[in-house]
């Protein structure tokens, strides 16, 4: 099995090396990452300059057995150069994307902005398995051994799941012991108090992103959010489609 690795952290950051070592035991594992963060980069993908492969020594990281390559591209952008460049255009050669994991969670609402599910997003329009992984805390060094002990068992479940076209993975970690996996949906919410302003040397304001995350419907138990905060694993299927069907 061809599998193909991404993210929106950027390469070497503790969570896509997690995944890497957790998806070497299912097959060849080739990793196209971003050269630094991408975080919030949705499906972008990158339009007004040329974009690059840079090969990496995978031995130098203690993974010799993966075919790894930074790109100064989006995380959506690592689908198609594996696909152009790597495989000549021959996307069933890929066998399944895995994006992550995440420095951070991608529930709710996230999982428009994501880079990390972004990619998978771009798989699941080639009709390529994929699945993103997120943890729910943006610490760039946790201790994820106890989350990517279950990365194997929940990526060969999935692969046995039905995944038709358009549809992709969403699975989103809770920090520390976890007590369960749930299927669950999108939970209802929003980002509020988005922007705190600032003010630099020259006296201009500018702007960093905050927020306060807004959840819709708390007491709801069959959402990604509720999963998370009962320190249970959230496994959400996830559709290209954005068809409001309700309203044809």
């Amino acid at each position: 099995m061809n599998i193909l690795i991404t993210n929106d952290d950027g390469w070497g950051t503790q969570g896509i090396l997690t995944l890497v070592r957790a998806m070497l035991p299912l097959g060849h594992v080739i990793v196209i990452a971003p050269d630094g963060p991408r975080s919030g980069a949705g499906v972008g993908i990158t339009v007004n300059k040329p974009m690059y492969l840079t090969r990496i020594d995978g031995a130098e990281y203690g993974l010799s057995e993966a075919e790894i390559y930074t790109t100064n591209g989006t995380p959506a952008d690592a689908l198609k150069l594996a696909i152009n460049a790597v495989y000549d255009g021959d996307e069933t050669k890929i066998d399944l994307l895995v994006s992550g994991i995440n420095h951070g969670s991608n529930a709710s609402i996230n999982v428009i902005y994501s880079g990390t599910m972004g990619a998978c997003l771009v798989a699941a329009e080639h009709g390529i398995p994929a699945i993103g992984f997120s943890y729910n805390d943006h610490a760039m060094d946790i201790d994820l051994s106890y989350a990517e002990k279950y990365i194997p068992e929940i990526t060969r479940h999935l692969l046995e799941e039905e995944m038709p076209y358009g549809i992709c993975y969403n699975v989103n970690f809770p920090v520390g012991p976890i007590e369960g996996i749930r299927w669950t949906r999108q939970c209802k919410g929003h980002w509020e108090k988005e922007l705190a302003p600032h003010t630099d040397e020259q006296g201009r304001t500018y702007y960093t992103l905050v927020g306060n995350y807004v959840n819709l419907e708390p007491d709801a138990e069959d959402t990604d959010e509720y999963a998370l905060a009962h320190h249970c694993i959230s496994i959400t299927p996830t559709s290209l489609d954005f068809t409001a069907y309700q309203l044809l």
